[in-house]
């Protein structure tokens, strides 16, 4: 048994007849069939700065210890869990629904987690290397002549922030510290878009993981001075990049295809 929520900040009509449990988040006002995560045990206030991580949240303090599925996995508005046979099928806005993820696969039969196939950040154009990570230029040149020599942490530096990676990662302990950062320095690819499926045990203790870590980092960044695309989310981009390597290190992963849809 499996149960897929797809959180969202609007009202989605397409997905009504499906069998993802819908899940509102910002200051829409929803309809009856969609959960809400601003009552109970909730961090609400901050759903601005950390968008679906709201419902994540939620669903930790309120539901989780519940839950009687096999398997739990969030998705989002506009990226959905897809089967991994469709081959070289054409998938788009009318036709979608009919490849949703709605099962365990076999192939998980070993593992306890699930997560998004990877996306590469190396490869930046020249002239985006000079204007967003100069600085990153200035210490290492040979990102100008290197290909593909961007890793996750420039990456990081060029559109959240100049060493705001770094920092938030010296509020780990000690040895997650390293090898996050490690990693961080190392890999030119990670599983977007915090998308995950997991056994109900492995979802509790990677949410004790990150909100303890999200808590530290709001001592560290606040909210006053977070705005636009750069900082406006910075707390569900550094989720986003430590979920690549906490479920790599402390789960038997898979991996599974998704797919943009501009709903």
């Amino acid at each position: 048994m499996i149960k897929i929520f797809c959180v969202t900040n609007k009202i989605v009509p397409t997905l009504d007849k499906t069998n993802l449990i819908l899940a509102g988040v910002g200051q829409t006002k929803f309809p009856d069939n969609y959960l809400k995560c601003d009552g109970e045990n909730n961090i609400f206030h901050k759903e601005k700065f950390y968008s679906e991580l709201t419902f994540h949240y939620w669903y930790w303090k309120n539901m989780l210890a519940n839950e009687d599925s096999d398997w739990v996995g969030f998705c989002q508005k506009r990226r959905f869990w897809i089967n991994n046979d469709v081959g070289n099928k054409s998938i788009d806005e009318k036709n979608f629904t009919n490849f949703l993820l709605d099962r365990p696969l076999p192939s998980w039969e070993m593992s306890n987690s699930v997560i998004c196939d990877p996306i590469k950040v190396s490869g930046a154009k020249k002239i985006k290397l000079l204007k967003r990570g100069l600085r990153n230029i200035i210490s290492q040149p040979s990102l100008l002549w290197k290909k593909n020599s961007e890793t996750i942490k420039i990456h990081f530096d060029m559109h959240h922030g100049y060493g705001n990676l770094d920092k938030a990662i010296s509020l780990l302990e000690k040895n997650e510290r390293n090898e996050f950062r490690q990693y961080v320095n190392t890999n030119d690819e990670y599983n977007p878009h915090i998308m995950f499926i997991a056994r109900p045990e492995v979802i509790d203790q990677w949410f004790k993981s990150l909100f303890l870590w999200l808590d530290k980092c709001e001592n560290l960044f606040g909210f006053k001075n977070l705005y636009g695309y750069d900082t406006g989310r910075i707390y569900a981009y550094l989720a986003e990049r430590y979920l690549s390597y906490w479920f790599k290190k402390y789960t038997k992963f898979k991996t599974n295809p998704w797919v943009f849809i501009n709903n």
